[in-house]
């Protein structure tokens, strides 16, 4: 069964000085602040898509991992993972860097590296992202 998540963002003002307010609908867990500034200098306590993406690319890779190591018949005690989306003003997002540490029982390094790269290539939003650069560190801890 297909599933369709929601959320919106209200922005006011100007791009340089505006602000806006991204909201997630489904789950309802709350209100976020974005600005450019938050987008292309310093975060400042409110967030960016570039943030946003990362959040959604570790959290769907981790889950794309974890299934693939099930399946193979070795399930995870532990993954830890990091998203790193780099925004450059004027051009656009440049590229993704996933970082992957894992506590796999009776899995070597070389296996969980072949198992991350892909769940790398094959999560729906690695799937979404095509057309961005993803790259990809994976180690068991």
């Amino acid at each position: 069964m297909a599933t369709t998540r929601q959320a919106h963002t209200v922005w006011e003002g100007n791009l340089a000085e505006g602000t806006g307010t991204v909201t997630f609908d489904s789950s309802g867990i709350g209100d976020y602040p974005v600005s450019w500034p938050s987008r292309a200098e310093q975060a400042n306590g409110k967030t960016s898509p570039e943030e946003l993406i990362a959040g959604a690319h570790s959290s769907c890779f981790s889950m794309a991992l974890s299934h693939g190591l099930t399946q193979a018949g070795n399930p995870p005690a532990r993954l830890t993972t990091q998203a790193e989306v780099t925004f450059q003003p004027g051009t656009g997002i440049t590229g993704i860097h996933l970082t992957v540490e894992g506590e796999v029982p009776g899995l070597d390094e070389a296996a969980f590296i072949k198992a991350a790269e892909d769940a790398k290539a094959n999560c729906p939003v690695s799937q979404a992202l095509t057309g961005t650069t993803i790259t990809l560190t994976a180690k068991l801890g």
